[in-house]
């Protein structure tokens, strides 16, 4: 919830606030709206499809915990990775300049490690980031009001997963989730930047179950993350001459609770098909309270929970090579895509993904993998006097990742 106070201040003035207010207020509190599966592993080749339930290497921490328990007595995975793509803002006034593409190059990397404790018990450890953005506006007609805004944040997250006999494995991870806040405005003239941190903590719980020698199935359920900035800054409007303005902004940043259910399935030893159905709670976040000299302007909140499904398949088609391919679809968080905010350019999303990996030895593989995730088109309304539109927004995704059996 974001709450501004404004008072003893002239109507033109309020008008002024109210507006930048507004354009804050997008990119504050929506900055960590774009939540990725992406996390330089080998889910990204498969759009994500059979994440909670393929534990492969190391990386099922951030899917699946319980999936440790497939896993051999010391395993290390790793990956880099570069997201890119075009998110470009075309301002529907043809009289003042458009920013063009927002977006930044977003660099990622992760890691994850799991032991074998006993027979039943593993344990593990994570660090990694999957939700956050950043967006350059650059020199346009906002600018007063926003030239960059990023917002970023890493996960630490010490695991557990017992096997409980056979079938059935559970886990459990504590996460440490570090959160990073930047926006630029330019002030008469010069760029400042106004930033802040914060810590969190979220919790996630899964469960694997070998149903079948063929299939097996997982849930994986992960704890809302809610972070706490603070945010001061001045500003100077032409408008007002010889006047200046302190604007302290407190926000609370949310990523969602979220559940997500999977499958594989194995028809043989070369083929296995895998899918996932899941959802975000995104219709918990409610709207910005903003009060100006007593009176309060009420918002509505835009937000609505999104749904997850994907499909994915590895062929084998030797002993060294696995093939990925996947294909993943998620809702839009927006009851209408003609009101989004100025920050969070998403709608309704597909991912493509393909890649490969390849055993260099038989402790050792290393893979690849592309994706492509396309938005769904979408209108800003406010602030009024910056309305504009995105059309078609999307994002490349390129990793590489290794796993090493100790």
């Amino acid at each position: 919830m974001l709450k501004f106070t404004i008072t003893g201040l002239g109507r033109e003035m309020r008008k002024i606030l109210l507006i930048c207010i507004e354009m804050l207020y997008s990119s504050l509190s929506h900055a960590s709206a774009l939540y990725f599966y992406e996390v330089a592993t080998e889910d990204t080749a498969l759009a994500g499809a059979g994440q909670a339930a393929r534990a492969q290497d190391a990386s099922t921490i951030v899917t699946n915990p319980a999936g440790m328990t497939r896993l051999p007595d010391r395993m290390f995975t790793g990956g880099l990775q570069m997201m890119d793509g075009d998110i470009s803002y075309h301002d529907d006034n043809s009289r003042q300049e458009s920013p063009g593409n927002v977006l930044d190059i977003f660099p990622n990397a992760s890691g994850f490690y799991s032991q074998k404790v006993n027979d039943r018990l593993h344990a593990g450890i994570g660090l990694y980031g999957n939700y956050g953005l950043g967006v350059d506006f650059g020199n346009w007609s906002g600018q007063r009001l926003i030239k960059k805004s990023t917002m970023v944040a890493m996960t630490l997250s010490p695991s557990l997963a017992y096997q409980l006999n056979d079938r059935l494995s559970v886990g459990g991870s504590v996460n440490l989730n570090y959160g990073y806040l930047s926006l630029i405005r330019n002030v008469d003239g010069h760029d400042e930047k106004a930033k802040d941190h914060d810590w969190a903590t979220s919790y996630r719980l899964g469960l694997l179950m070998q149903v079948t020698e063929q299939t097996r199935g997982g849930i994986t359920w992960t704890s809302k993350t809610d972070y706490d900035f603070d945010v001061k800054g001045k500003a100077r409007f032409p408008d007002l001459p010889n006047t200046e303005y302190s604007l302290p902004i407190s926000a609370q940043v949310r990523a969602p609770q979220q559940m997500m259910i999977s499958v594989v399935h194995d028809l043989n030893k070369n083929w296995s098909l895998m899918g996932d159905l899941g959802w975000q709670d995104w219709s918990q976040f409610g709207a910005p309270q903003i009060t100006v000299k007593g009176e309060r302007v009420n918002k509505n909140n835009r937000m609505k929970d999104t749904w997850h499904t994907a499909f994915g398949v590895q062929y084998h088609p030797s002993e060294q090579w696995r093939l990925n391919a996947g294909v993943g679809f998620d809702s839009t968080p927006y009851r209408s895509q003609s009101d989004v905010a100025l920050t969070l350019p998403t709608g309704d999303e597909w991912r493509f993904g393909t890649g490969v990996q390849y055993q260099i030895t038989p402790a050792s593989n290393i893979g690849m993998a592309l994706e492509y995730l396309h938005m769904q088109s979408s209108q800003v309304q406010k602030p009024t006097q910056l309305k504009g539109h995105y059309d078609n927004p999307y994002l490349w995704f390129t990793s590489v990742n290794y796993s090493y059996q100790f």
